[in-house]
């Protein structure tokens, strides 16, 4: 029988193969690149949950240890960020995780503020 792979290549799993065939979740709108995954308080033990895929157990896992970017989070998993977005809406779904996003830029202070914040506290 003809290897399609050589040996080192590992097993081979399709990006759609799991997400089920979806590419959207219903969360998803919100899950840009730096949007920041956090671990809910009550997802002590994902492994239990057999609806849940190994990829989403390692989400989980990773987000315990410290909030992650979905970027963070496809390049620790080495998956495509698309997949990596459909599996979190899963776990905003199930209410494992929650997604903050950080702070638009057009709320943030003006730079000249802060200059003139660090002068004054200089200036004492």
């Amino acid at each position: 029988m003809p290897h399609w792979f050589d040996d080192e290549a590992g097993p081979v799993v399709r990006p759609y193969a799991m997400t089920r065939g979806r590419t959207t979740s219903a969360g998803q709108h919100r899950l840009d690149l730096i949007a920041v995954v956090v671990t809910e308080q009550h997802a002590d033990d994902p492994e239990s949950d057999h609806t849940l895929s190994p990829e989403h157990v390692d989400i989980v896992g990773l987000c315990r240890d410290a909030p992650q970017s979905v970027a963070e989070l496809a390049a620790e998993l080495d998956l495509p960020v698309g997949v990596v977005r459909v599996l979190i809406g899963d776990l905003v779904a199930e209410e494992l995780v929650h997604v903050t996003r950080p702070v638009p830029p057009a709320e943030l202070p003006d730079e000249s503020i802060l200059r003139d914040v660090i002068s004054g506290l200089r200036a004492l």
